[in-house]
């Protein structure tokens, strides 16, 4: 009995040690398991470096952003490469008016494509490009106009693409400019919109239309072409306000300096500001001179407003000059000097730039004997580098003689000509276009182009570039054509100008793009 009781004893004692040790087990670990929770693990840290070749082909423009979160020296490129197909509208019969009293078409809502949920287009896609590609239409505008334009994007050094030996042939690269863009809005993307309360002046309103741009007074018979308004794809774009417009330039110089092409674009400026002008008397040249191309150099005062627009004609920019070669003296190029003329611009309040027009092989005596640096006539140079040079020397003028604090610099881009069947001088013509085309490569820069971006990216001076090359190329119907000059002058009727720019015209839209870029400068300064 007394055996029994002993051995009762002893086993409870094991099982409370037995329930005592376990418990502390359980608890050891649910702390442990605890501990090990809320502490952050240690991990070594990965460093990726990347160097990416990245080229894309595809239906809509691609914009590859910057890679964020990897450290060392990522050289993704911004594939900008692209082919480009935009179904840019045609007036139709059908046409219903909207209730903001403009023309509603109903093909266009199904123009502007997003992209889809690809960027790469399809076997059936790469097709029908090319079938595309090998119909084009010569039919000024009437019938869809089929232009492709694939342009492939390689490494980017600096941020600058480098252009294959088939770009450079055709003069043609897809860049997409950041200055094309303000607010977040993408003006260079869009579609002109029949609009029958433009055009914003007339030639009864403007006296200062030249006969070279007067295309109603020399004859032309339709007026659709001053009607087309340009709407940026993602934003409202300003119209142009002439009043407002006068009082941004208020006791300033508004100074507009290039060739032939820029003179267009002044003259289209004198006359949106004429809408603001109370009585015409109030305006004048300076120096009595009438418009004319032959005189180069025109300085427009309006004196309610204590202001002048002013324009000075330099087909490149730099000096043309004369040296001797040989016992001959010839006409150079000197692409280290600038324009003999440039004192004039340096107090200006606005400065507009342009040059590409003359860049040419043609006018620039496919580069024999005829670019100049320093006392040396060089033999030979391709215009492309002659081109770079002259505006790497534009561009130290700028950043040597020209105060951001008081001068805002902007450069337009190249506009594009139409010539079909030939160039200027040899038959090309763009006579039979009466509406804008219906496609085109919106964002395909000349060569020429990509070099003025990449000069204003590493300036001192900040330049604002007014791109107007894409949405310009859809306008074949804006040109004077056979309507540049009065009739029985000699004119050669073989001759046509496809280059410049009927006024009222795509000009004016140039100048409201510089209008709302002026606007947005004055709200940020204020703000």
């Amino acid at each position: 009995m007394e055996k029994q009781r002993s051995f009762s004893v002893k086993s409870s004692k094991v099982l409370v040690f037995s329930l005592t040790i376990s418990s502390s087990l359980v608890f050891f670990a649910f702390f442990a398991f605890w501990a090990f929770k809320i502490t952050p693990p240690s991990h070594p840290q990965t460093h990726l470096d990347f160097n990416i070749t990245a080229v894309a082909v595809a239906i809509n423009p691609l914009t590859v952003q910057k890679l964020t979160g990897f450290s060392g020296n990522s050289s993704a490129v911004s594939a900008k490469g692209s082919v480009l197909i935009d179904a840019h509208l045609e007036k139709p019969d059908n046409a219903s008016r909207n209730a903001s009293g403009n023309l509603d078409f109903s093909a266009l809502g199904d123009i502007q494509k997003d992209g889809g949920d690809s960027d790469v287009p399809d076997e059936e896609d790469s097709d029908a490009l090319r079938a595309l590609s090998e119909n084009d239409d010569a039919s000024g505008g009437q019938s869809i106009e089929k232009q492709v334009v694939v342009a492939k994007s390689e490494v980017m050094e600096e941020g600058r693409e480098k252009v294959t030996p088939s770009q450079q042939e055709e003069g043609l690269i897809s860049v997409e400019s950041e200055a094309g863009s303000s607010g977040g809005c993408e003006l260079t993307r869009g579609k002109w919109v029949y609009d029958e309360s433009y055009p914003l002046y007339t030639k009864g309103s403007c006296p200062f239309i030249d006969e070279g741009f007067d295309c109603e007074g020399n004859g032309r018979p339709d007026k659709g072409y001053v009607n087309w308004r340009w709407q940026p794809q993602d934003c409202d774009f300003p119209r142009f306000n002439a009043t407002n417009m006068l009082e941004l330039i208020r006791g300033k110089r508004l100074v507009f300096v290039g060739d032939s092409i820029n003179r267009n674009q002044w003259e289209s400026m004198l006359c949106l500001l004429m809408g603001g002008v109370r009585d015409l008397k109030r305006v004048y040249e300076t120096r009595g001179r009438k418009i004319t191309k032959e005189k180069g150099n025109y300085s427009f005062r309006f004196v309610d407003y204590k202001c002048t627009v002013e324009f000075y004609v330099t087909h490149f920019l730099v000096h043309e000059s004369k040296a001797r070669l040989g016992k001959k003296r010839v006409q150079t190029l000197r692409i280290d000097t600038m324009d003999r003329g440039s004192s004039r611009w340096r107090r200006a309040d606005i400065l507009v730039f342009n040059t590409a027009h003359w860049w040419s092989h043609y006018k620039t005596k496919a580069g024999i004997n005829y670019y100049q640096e320093g006392a040396q006539v060089l033999p030979q140079l391709d215009v492309s580098t002659a081109f770079r040079k002259a505006l790497k020397t534009w561009a130290s003028w700028v950043d040597r003689h020209i105060n951001p604090a008081k001068t805002q610099v902007f450069f337009r881009s190249s506009a594009p000509s139409h010539f079909r069947g030939g160039q200027w001088n040899s038959g090309g013509h763009c006579r039979e276009a009466t509406r804008p085309l219906n496609t085109s490569s919106s964002n395909c820069y000349s060569e020429k182009n990509v070099m003025v971006e990449d000069v204003i990216r590493h300036m001192k001076t900040p330049v604002t570039l007014l791109n107007i090359t894409g949405l310009s190329m859809y306008r074949i119907d804006g040109h004077p054509s056979i309507y540049g000059g009065r009739t029985g002058k000699g004119r050669s009727s073989n001759i046509q100008d496809c280059s410049h720019w009927c006024l009222p015209g795509v000009p004016d839209t140039w100048n409201e793009l510089l209008y709302m870029h002026l606007q947005t400068k004055l709200h940020h300064t204020v703000q």
